[in-house]
């Protein structure tokens, strides 16, 4: 378990984002769908699980996101896996582990004052953060989320090909502090772990994160992903949100999968 030093963190932000989508198939290149997350007038809650496959106690956080995914498929619930990588040299290496994440969840440390990192741990919307594995504080936090009342809408474009995919957006922020952040998921998938805390177990996974950018509402319009050897168009999906770069909260998401026809 790794102990960082702590910065101060600021106060809050109100965006507002507006975007377009429209789906390209990247075997025909031609557009195949026009699709738009849907307007959020209510609440949401994007749910970041940091995990490894090296890690024990990540397992029972694993098999509640797979829960909570499957029991709230009609909420505005974005669940996020970042597989960190600073259990890689515990004798087992986690294939869906970047270093990355590992920095990701050093700097949630950073904005909310925590004294380490820690897996399993899950963060609700940039300012909650609890074990991953405690159902009770995660589904508290989710519901204290979705009761509260979205500020911004997203929307976003993507054309996949050439194993690429470029996403382009257009935002306009009240105040410069907030950038996009954009993940491509993987929806699930498994592992045979042949070493380490978890040697011989089969594990599942839900809503992986394979990709992750960070762009500024500002400037060039553009993501660029670079998409991985097993992708393919089913199974995989694109999760966006707004996230206040002085304190982490965040302000909007949206989602559309990459297979939708």
């Amino acid at each position: 378990m790794n102990t960082l030093k702590i910065i101060a963190s600021a106060a809050g932000l109100a965006v507002l984002l507006v975007t377009t989508a429209a789906f390209i198939d990247f075997r025909y290149e031609k557009e195949i769908k026009k699709i738009q997350s849907p307007k959020n007038e209510g609440g949401f809650a994007v749910v970041e699980l940091f995990t490894s496959e090296g890690c024990s106690s990540c397992p029972p956080a694993d098999e509640l996101m797979e829960k909570i995914q499957a029991e709230n498929e009609n909420k505005q619930l974005y669940i996020l896996a970042f597989h960190v990588d600073y259990w890689d040299h515990q004798g087992w290496k986690d294939r869906f582990s970047d270093h990355e994440f590992s920095l990701r969840q050093k700097q949630y440390a950073n904005w909310m004052k925590l004294q380490t990192i820690y897996t399993p741990q899950v963060i609700v919307n940039g300012s909650e953060e609890m074990i991953g594995s405690e159902a009770g504080a995660v589904f508290n936090a989710i519901k204290r989320q979705l009761a509260q009342k979205a500020s911004s809408s997203l929307r976003l474009s993507c054309k996949i090909q050439n194993k690429k995919a470029v996403i382009h957006y257009q935002g306009v922020a009240d105040q410069e502090e907030a950038e996009l952040v954009l993940t491509l998921v993987q929806q699930s998938t498994a592992s045979s772990v042949k070493a380490g805390e978890n040697a011989g177990r089969n594990l599942t996974h839900v809503q992986v994160v394979r990709k992750l950018a960070r762009k500024s509402l500002n400037g060039k319009k553009e993501i660029v992903f670079y998409l991985p050897d097993d992708f393919n168009e089913k199974g995989w999906e694109l999760v966006g949100f707004v996230q206040n770069l002085r304190n982490g909260h965040i302000s909007q998401a949206a989602r559309f999968d990459l297979d939708e026809k």
